[in-house]
């Protein structure tokens, strides 16, 4: 019970003032993001620092980090699906396929081959750890496209393409995951076969499937019940997360992947609910993420494999610089061209920069660690991840702000916030 006090006061105690200082820590404090903060909390906590918090004290460490990740990725994609505008996939299709597909797999062969070489593991491990920090974190990416500096610097294409992006690929990356997971348990052919036919066609095909017949089918109650009036503002929040969660649990208990299901449930309840309602529901699922991301990234923080890092000495150094560099960059800039929101090299850079590592690799990497057992699975992950958590944190609101003065997008939105300002000056004083 003190473990679980001393949880509350910390974990609660921080989300109450990031909360209340949020946009000054994205306008003014650059270097101390709210993710980097709670991993601080964590280490400060835990047995790196004044040793009052243990996770062991409440179970199994990897499976509380693998459950609480579930919960807060699938609430991340789901604000990821209701914060895009509607029928997004559709209109934009070749620019999600080409960063879902060639461009996915090309950052799952360029992170496995940096494994492979740098820690000189098996091919198969050096796959599965590629495969766990591929894709983008729809939490951290999140921090990156909301906001008022977001809105005033990015341009809306660029955070609605990051905002699909990070919410596809969390899913999409169940299968690139769990091929190697397969093959590291299983003779070649069996374990194809078992891909082919059960992760593929079951448990991504009919995630894609269930999560688009719930999605809808909810979608069209919430209409109706707005148009007959069935349905009260003071709803919205227990609709949107209990949601969210029905999903994720249903769909789990059913043997598919429930972060995708999450994901294209929340497009297509996007698509056919009714609009008014779709603004405040988004700010609601991301204020309920807020309250699950901190204490995730306190978990984190809390699990640091400090000695395991060290062990790896220069070459985990030289893995998580490389991987933030040349997993993801390279790919945007060769498929910009499929890319309709990306126009031109500076917007290839800006969105291949921001594809950060976070909530999603720690889930992939505590399912991995489970199914497996490998020891270097998870601080290599970890790595990746802390180091994600911090650069990308440290670079987010001075890169936005630069990227927005050099595409203009800043001086245009003051003289649009002016012109604005006048005509309402002008209408008043008539």
């Amino acid at each position: 019970m003190q473990e679980l006090n001393i949880a509350l006061v910390t974990i609660g105690g921080l989300t109450l003032v990031l909360s209340l200082i949020a946009g000054l820590l994205r306008n003014r404090v650059y270097v101390l993001s709210e993710p980097i903060l709670a991993v601080l909390l964590g280490v400060v906590i835990g047995s790196l620092g004044l040793d009052l918090l243990h996770l062991a004290a409440w179970g199994d460490p990897f499976t509380i980090m693998e459950q609480f990740a579930r919960l807060t990725v699938g609430l991340a994609v789901m604000a990821a699906a209701l914060r895009l505008p509607q029928r997004y996939v559709r209109e934009h299709a070749r620019a999600m396929a080409a960063v879902l597909v060639p461009g996915m797999i090309g950052m799952w062969l360029v992170s496995g081959a940096l494994v492979y070489v740098l820690l000189d593991v098996p091919l198969w491990v050096g796959l599965l750890i590629g495969a766990i920090v591929t894709p983008t974190d729809p939490v951290l990416a999140g921090t990156i496209v909301t906001g008022s500096a977001a809105e005033q610097h990015i341009p809306m294409p660029i955070r609605n393409l990051l905002s699909g992006e990070s919410g596809a690929n969390d899913g999409l990356a169940y299968p690139l995951v769990f091929l190697p997971i397969l093959m590291l348990q299983h003779p070649p052919g069996r374990a194809l076969t078992d891909w082919l036919l059960s992760t593929l066609l079951w448990e991504v095909g009919a995630a894609v499937v269930i999560g688009a017949t719930i999605g809808a089918a909810a979608g069209w109650v919430e209409r109706e019940s707005k148009e007959h009036h069935f349905l009260e503002e003071t709803s919205l929040l227990s609709v949107t997360v209990a949601f969210t969660f029905a999903v994720l649990g249903g769909v789990k208990l059913l043997g598919s992947d429930g972060i995708l299901a999450a994901f294209v449930a929340g497009l297509l309840f996007n698509q056919f609910a009714d609009a008014t309602d779709e603004a405040d529901e988004q700010k609601i699922q991301e204020t309920v993420l807020r309250l699950f991301t901190f204490p995730i990234f306190v978990c984190f923080g809390l699990a640091l494999p400090v000695a395991e890092w060290i062990a790896l000495g220069w070459a985990g150094v030289a893995l998580a610089a490389s991987v933030l560099l040349l997993r993801r960059l390279p790919m945007l800039v060769v498929f910009r061209r499929f890319v309709d929101p990306i126009d031109g090299a500076r917007d290839a850079l800006f969105a291949g920069w921001f594809g950060p590592i976070g909530i999603a690799a720690i889930f992939y990497a505590t399912v991995a660690h489970r199914v497996l057992g490998l020891e270097l699975v998870w601080p290599a992950a970890s790595l990746v991840v802390a180091s994600s958590v911090l650069v990308h944190g440290v670079t987010a609101t001075p890169f936005t702000k630069l990227y927005g003065r050099r595409s203009g997008r800043a001086r245009t939105q003051r003289q649009s916030q002016s012109t604005e300002s006048d005509a309402s000056s002008s209408f008043s004083d008539g």
